[in-house]
């Protein structure tokens, strides 16, 4: 086969630092948006970008053409300096070290982004006690 061909659907996740109540109403429509924008520069076509208070979620098709580790540092790095430009409440804001990257399969990606996108502020509380406290 002289081509290459890839189909990889990513769901990351990433919190503020501190898990900090950071991402408030009057930022968070332009960051999902923003963090959006980046992955269409990188040819990591984004189905879907949401998020709670202190963490954002992304479902992309990864690009053939960068690596993982470089988009996460692409989306951290520069939603950061943007967040960071929004005003002094925002001066302090930066993102966790770490990261969860996840592959979805393509038959499970239009309910993944249901729960994990649609969930209201209450059961967003009760996922992350029962699954997310690693």
């Amino acid at each position: 086969m002289s081509q290459s061909l890839t189909l990889n659907y990513v769901h990351i996740t990433f919190s503020t630092r501190n898990r900090e109540n950071l991402i408030d109403d009057a930022i968070k429509n332009e960051l999902f948006q923003y963090l959006g924008g980046i992955c269409k520069q990188l040819e990591c076509n984004p189905l879907r970008v949401g998020g709670h208070k202190d963490h954002v979620h992304v479902l992309c098709l990864l690009s053939k053409k960068i690596a993982l580790m470089k988009l996460l540092e692409e989306l951290k790095k520069s939603s950061s300096k943007w967040v960071k430009s929004k005003g002094k409440t925002y001066s302090g804001f930066y993102w966790q070290n770490g990261y969860g990257a996840f592959s979805v399969r393509k038959n499970i990606k239009s309910n993944m982004m249901n729960d994990m996108f649609g969930i209201s502020d209450f059961a967003h509380t009760g996922l992350r006690k029962n699954y997310f406290a690693f």
